[in-house]
């Protein structure tokens, strides 16, 4: 075969087409392919059908084979649907390049214009499962032989756009290379057509060219005239990208990946990175492809601090402007995370190159991110229409942790392409508008999870690939705005802009007058309370314990306040609501007797009313949870307490009794009511003292307005004041600690201890460690491979470094040993036997579906991590069917990745024992991989959630601002007319709802963070109590084996507090639907 394809010229080149690995060897080989055959580039389908014809050795038949097959899906009806169409693909990247292989694919004439003349992004995107799937259908293996080959799926941006770029040549797209568009040119009567403005000199053909669908990919900085755009904006955030030469050597290729390690579930890596380099990092990614591919996101001072940027500015522009960055500075930056992230492994490559020939290295800003509010519209001028559509980055600029660019990419490329067809069948544009903007509203929700499972079924009909499909879900009236016929556009903007103008109606808190008939309503009935305003009637604080009362009779007697004090009775009623129901203070108890300041009464009242406005009350603690601020806020100030006593009591309960997650201590059981007892009394304000009570900010003593006020153990603080002096996070009530000394606050993981750095104040402090403790340290905070435990008397080092991480609940091995998981009082169980022999028959059943007997699982289990084993059961049949890579494409140089030790030993034995040994190498694979998969997945959830608390911080400040101009009018102009202030402290009222929205949001997020902590903690114990449970029992010392029963220990109770974590999930899952099945009603 290799004869025959060498004794015809035109097989010779098509091989040098389909080897190509520069843009400009792909063109120069297509075309003389094409002259060798007598054909002329472009053509549509025609061209594919005679290419076809002409190439009919073996490897090319194959090629052809795959491209048949995605043709002859019934959705290209045999390349006819859309055969009148002309459609215009602006942009070549990837999105471009694969909506233009659909369109050609439908049968329309396509022509793609690209400024560019060439590829030169080495920057590397993470493929889903659908897209290598997507790409393996198109030949992508034919035309990149290391396609998908390692632990990772990613392909680098420039070889993405080679495979599609040569796919589109073949189906006869017509690529004109070093034109930019700069906009549309509307036709000037009837009968002409559509055209587009091109620069710098455009053919007459090209110029000429008329068309009826414009597809824009040309990136997020160019979007076509007439598409609005929104901006999502986070904190600042600055990315670094560096790419290196690959080499390829068996060095190299030994270097394991990281598929994203992130400082809000593994500080300590980023807490050590800084103690080495002085770099400081919130997250960082290492991909291996045509280079050695790092992004990380950067911290401004710590930049500023090593010299990368020159000054510091507000604007991120000029901050990150070429004038401003030392390059040197910059490459050494980079060059140094890299080289701690890997051990030093890489040694030291030389940076790759980027179109200017200068080191690839760069420095971003991704704070803001643009979202265009529609997908598509149509212009109709002279009886001529087109429609226009947007897909890639111009449509929704992707957030780069997240690893989603490319995979909703495609997406959006498909869903363009379906409404291209509907487009050419004769559908009314305000239908096709419709039906496009529908689909885009599922856009951003896509994940691998939530979309249809059989990707082989995938196709150009969204059913295929949207379970929870609605095709009405925008009506054709709602996108009226969206066809512009002439100039009646623009009168429809015009209307829009006046109807948003309008001021906003009042939030859910409502009204003073309905937030006062509410508190009526829930003191009626309660002796001696007599609820009339928002002063006098709440100073003797037995209105808003009967407030309390009502909500959660079991959490006070109320018969037991009579004869209280009043500041004792309103202090009871503060705490119990803010420890109990989740309602943060606004004012003092102080301020609340003085009845000095009926607008923050209002304020705190309406938390009250915007959680249990709606809700019934109800005596149980567990289903009180709200709708609004309490249910998240009040179970996460709950767990920081239990988090706060532990880290105290350093991990030991000398009661013998295990620390449990706080769900009633401190305070009153359901059967218990809180009895008002006699103590020390409250001292009240002196009156010159009264009106700054809780008006001042206890850190920075400047005026502190309701909107912006955080309380914290009695005293409040600006939100932007309460951060943790070291890594500058946002702190929550019970979640930090003051130091002593310098008198900061910090959260608890960077609370300074003696033997501590300093991580706040400058370069870190202790920068050359002898070589022989930088190794040992450097080995236990690499985010991968844990150790070979050391044969020492006592326990190992806890690593932090893994190869193998899989993250998942069910999937634990020790979370499945027997305890009680309702014995809160009582002290952890004593295993029955050996912690090793618990985890063999933890194990026994982690291998069905491995079609090995269970008489030879018995006999040949060592200490095989179990949680590695339960993923591969279920998926070793289509690892096997698949296999590492397809047996029709070339060979390629295999990555040598490693397992750990223990667990390559383990994984090797268990395939000789069970007579299994033709498995072992699919097996081998599908471990690596679904651990990657694992860990994947958990760094896109952990910047999801990052990436919405930044936002939640911006938007949090902009309405502080908002508040402040409100309450500064509502408390300088008492002389303003009664109905002008009513308005101002309604507004105010709206903007404290949507602050508790916000915040009920942001505690939500923050369980996740601690959820995600917790999964760490647990994996960490895992790997060190495993190190001793490979040991022999016999071996063991009378210290090693009181360590492995404390670690057991704690490990048991990191899983109890991820139990609760999913209690607490599940009740405030059930409450939802209950009350939305009551709204219903």
């Amino acid at each position: 075969m290799a004869t025959t394809a060498s004794q015809n010229p035109a097989h010779g080149l098509f091989e040098n087409f389909l080897q190509a690995q520069l843009c400009k060897d792909v063109l120069s080989s297509f075309q003389d392919l094409c002259m060798c055959l007598g054909l002329k580039p472009g053509g549509r389908l025609s061209l594919y059908h005679k290419l076809k014809a002409e190439l009919n050795y073996w490897n090319a038949k194959s090629l052809w084979a795959k491209l048949d097959k995605r043709a002859s899906h019934p959705v290209y009806e045999q390349g006819k649907a859309c055969a009148s169409t002309q459609c215009l693909v602006v942009g070549a990247g990837p999105c471009g390049l694969r909506t233009a292989v659909e369109l050609a694919l439908l049968g329309a004439r396509v022509v793609l214009v690209e400024k560019r003349t060439k590829f030169s992004r080495h920057n590397v995107l993470h493929l889903w499962p659908f897209t290598i799937h997507d790409l393996r259908g198109l030949g992508a293996k034919k035309f990149y032989g290391r396609f998908c080959t390692g632990t990772l799926d990613h392909i680098s941006i420039r070889q993405l756009q080679l495979l599609l770029l040569k796919v589109a040549l073949l189906l006869g797209v017509e690529i004109h290379w070093g034109v930019t568009f700069t906009g549309l040119l509307p036709p000037s009567q009837k009968g002409i057509g559509w055209r587009a403005q091109l620069q710098p000199n455009p053919s007459d053909q090209l110029a000429q060219y008329e068309f009826d669908v414009l597809i824009s990919a040309a990136g997020s900085k160019f979007i076509p005239e007439g598409f609005s755009v929104r901006e999502l904006r986070g904190k600042l955030a600055i990315g670094i990208t560096a790419n290196f030469v690959n080499g390829r050597t068996v060095a190299e290729t030994q270097v394991p990946e990281i598929s994203g390690v992130a400082r809000i579930y593994n500080q300590s890596f980023f807490q050590n990175l800084f103690k080495a380099t002085g770099i400081d990092l919130e997250n960082i990614v290492y991909y291996k492809d045509d280079t050695h591919y790092f992004v990380m996101t950067a911290k401004k001072q710590s930049l500023l601090r090593l010299g990368v940027l020159r000054q510091d500015f507000a604007d991120t522009d000029q901050l990150l402007s070429s004038d401003n960055i030392v390059p040197e500075a910059l490459h050494r930056f980079a060059r140094d995370a890299a080289d701690f992230a890997t051990h030093g492994k890489l040694g030291n490559p030389e940076f790759a190159c980027d179109a200017r020939g200068r080191p690839d290295v760069a420095a971003f800003d991704f704070t803001s991110m643009t979202r265009a509010e529609s997908a598509s519209r149509v212009q109709e001028k002279h009886g001529a229409r087109v429609l226009l559509e947007l897909v890639g980055d111009c449509l929704v600029e992707p957030f780069w942790p997240l690893g989603t660019g490319v995979a909703r990419g495609f997406l959006a490329a498909f869903d363009a392409a379906w409404t291209v067809k509907m487009w050419a069948g004769g559908a009314q544009p305000l239908a096709v508008l419709a039906e496009r903007e529908s689909l885009y509203q599922l856009l951003s929700q896509t994940s691998p999870e939530n979309m249809h499972r059989n990707i082989s079924q995938y196709s150009l009909d969204p059913a295929s690939r949207y379970p929870n499909l609605n095709i009405r879900s925008v009506s054709p009236q709602q996108v009226e705005d969206l066809y512009d016929i002439g100039g009646k556009d623009l009168e429809r903007k015009k209307n829009d802009k006046t109807d948003s103008a309008k001021p906003p109606a009042p939030g859910p808190a409502g009204t003073q007058e309905e937030l006062l008939l509410w508190c009526q309503k829930q003191t009626a009935g309660y002796p001696g309370v007599r609820v009339m305003d928002f002063s006098s009637s709440w100073v003797d604080g037995r209105a808003l314990c009967a407030l309390v009362h009502r909500l959660r009779p079991t959490l006070l007697d109320f018969s037991s306040l009579q004869g209280a004090g009043a500041l004792e009775t309103t202090a009871l009623a503060v705490k119990l609501a803010e420890q109990e129901l989740g309602i943060s203070p606004v004012i003092p108890p102080q301020v609340l007797v003085a009845g000095t300041d009926p607008l923050g009464l209002i304020a705190y009242l309406t938390h009250f009313y915007s959680a249990f406005g709606k809700a019934p009350p109800s005596p149980d603690p567990v289903s009180s949870l709200s709708k609004g601020t309490s249910g998240a806020v009040l179970f996460l100030s709950k767990l920081q307490r239990t988090l706060q006593r532990n880290r105290s009591q350093n991990g030991e309960d000398g009661g013998g009794k295990k620390p449990r997650l706080e769900t009633e201590s401190k305070m009153p059981s359901p059967t218990e009511p809180t009895l008002l007892k006699p103590g020390a009394p409250l001292k009240p304000l002196p009156a010159d003292l009264e009106a700054e009570a809780g008006d001042l900010c206890s850190l920075c003593g400047e005026r502190l307005y309701i909107v912006e006020r955080i309380c914290a153990d009695g005293r409040f603080f600006h939100r932007s004041c309460f951060h943790c002096h070291s890594c500058e996070a946002p702190l929550w009530p019970e979640g930090y600690r003051q130091h002593p000394g310098d008198g900061h606050f910090y959260c608890l993981l960077h609370f300074p201890q003696s033997d501590n750095i300093d991580v706040c104040d400058g370069a870190p402090k202790h920068q050359e460690p002898s070589s022989k403790d930088e190794e040992k340290e450097h080995e236990a905070v690499s985010p991968r491979a844990p150790a070979a435990p050391e044969e020492v008397e006592g326990p190992p080092k806890l690593p932090s470094r893994k190869l193998i991480r899989l993250s998942s609940p069910e999937r634990r091995s020790l979370s499945s040993l027997n305890f009680n998981p309702d014995a809160e009082m009582e002290g952890p169980p004593k295993p029955p036997r050996s912690c090793s022999a618990l985890a063999r028959e933890a194990l026994e059943g982690s291998f069905s579906g491995w079609g090995v007997p269970v008489q030879r699982i018995q006999q040949t289990l060592l200490s095989f991590p179990p949680e590695l084993l339960g993923p591969v059961a279920s998926n070793v049949e289509e690892e096997e069917d698949e296999g590492i890579s397809s047996s029709e494409e070339e060979e390629v140089e295999e990555e040598d990745l490693v397992l750990t030790s223990d667990v390559e030993k383990s994984l090797l034995n268990f395939a000789k024992n069970s007579g299994t040994m033709e498995k072992y190498p699919v097996w081998r694979q599908t471990l690596l991989r679904r651990a990657k998969e694992a860990e994947m997945k958990r760094f896109c959830k952990a910047q999801t959630v990052q990436r919405r608390l930044d936002e939640i911080e911006v938007t949090l400040r902009k309405l502080e601002e908002e508040g402040r101009k409100l309450e500064s009018a509502l408390r300088e102009k008492e002389s303003s007319p009664e109905e002008e202030k009513k308005l101002w402290v309604e507004k105010l009222l709206y903007l404290v709802q949507k602050k508790n929205n916000l915040v009920a949001e942001e505690a939500d997020l923050m369980i996740t963070v601690q959820e995600l902590d917790l999964e760490e903690q647990q994996w960490l114990l895992d790997q060190e109590l495993r190190s001793y449970m490979d040991r022999e029992e016999t071996l063991k010392t009378a210290v090693e084996k009181q360590t492995e029963e404390n670690m057991l220990k704690k490990l048991l109770d990191v899983v109890k507090q991820r139990d609760d974590l999913i209690h607490f999930r599940e009740q405030y899952r059930q409450f939802e639907l209950t009350e939305g099945t009551g709204d219903q009603g």
